[in-house]
């Protein structure tokens, strides 16, 4: 029986799935015994084990009882669902850093793969003082990033494409100095021998296929899994069928946009403060 292998560290949705495996283990209980005495299905037991599912109150509340831990899962249930990361993402990143490659697409802000420590600083306290988020959270979300960027480093590389809406680059975030490092970051990314950065100019208009963001990973057995979110959710697709016509739309929108080498100059312009 295949296992989906846990990393705790990832965020605290994983940590609790892999808690609550290590106990059902201990115990010798399969995922539907776990499951009848909660409450809940196999199925359930299982998305939450893997971190597709975080928990609710309930769950963790019934899981204390059925393992009489009195309120541990609780106040652990209580960390994951504060956790600043968007149900789906923490496997979306335990996938990508295995990835053999990996197709993003950006709007309004740099990627977390590319984004320098001062940029992602400056996001993390703007949310910290809009009240989106607490100071822990902010913490944890640049961690993350800098996290994300050490997997890129791993052998065998993956090949990296990445394309950028231009509002990222037009937008100011942080102080002067910290744009133009960020601006910089870029430039030097798409030297690298196994990167391709374009931009996708405001002039695409309508024939831009996405209008959120879009993560497309072909993983080491070239299957695919795709991440896409708004603003308040993200959504994990492990099935290859569905993932297609997101590749398909990303290949399009490749297309349309600028070649890496006028990236690169309205990248330097935006840098120069030129239009």
């Amino acid at each position: 029986m295949n296992r989906k292998e846990l990393s705790p560290e990832s965020s605290p949705v994983a940590a609790f799935g892999e808690r609550l495996r290590t106990l059902r283990d201990e115990r010798g209980w399969t995922q539907d015994e776990l499951g009848e005495r909660t409450g809940y299905s196999g199925t359930h037991i299982s998305a939450v084990e893997t971190g597709r599912r975080s928990p609710t109150p309930r769950f963790s509340n019934s899981v204390d009882k059925a393992f009489g831990t009195g309120d541990r899962f609780e106040r652990q249930g209580r960390a994951a669902r504060h956790t600043a990361l968007l149900e789906g993402f923490p496997e979306y990143v335990g996938q990508e850093a295995r990835a053999a490659e990996i197709r993003l697409y950006e709007v309004g802000v740099m990627p977390g793969l590319l984004q320098t420590p001062e940029y992602a600083t400056a996001l993390a306290e703007s949310a910290v003082k809009r009240g989106a988020i607490t100071p822990d959270q902010a913490q944890e979300r640049i961690d993350l990033v800098a996290q994300r960027q050490a997997s890129l480093t791993r052998t065998p590389t993956p090949l990296v494409l990445v394309v950028l809406d231009e509002s990222c680059i037009r937008r100011p975030i942080g102080d002067p100095a910290a744009m133009d490092a960020q601006l910089t970051r870029l430039l030097e990314f798409a030297e690298l021998p196994t990167t391709v950065l374009q931009i996708a100019p405001f002039t695409m208009g309508v024939r831009r296929p996405f209008n959120l963001p879009v993560y497309v990973l072909t993983l080491p057995d070239r299957s695919l899994m795709s991440y896409a979110e708004s603003a308040q959710q993200g959504h994990l697709e492990r099935e290859s069928t569905f993932v297609l016509p997101l590749l398909t739309a990303y290949h399009q929108l490749q297309a349309e946009a600028l070649s890496q080498s006028a990236s690169m100059a309205m990248i330097e312009q935006a840098r120069k403060g030129t239009p």
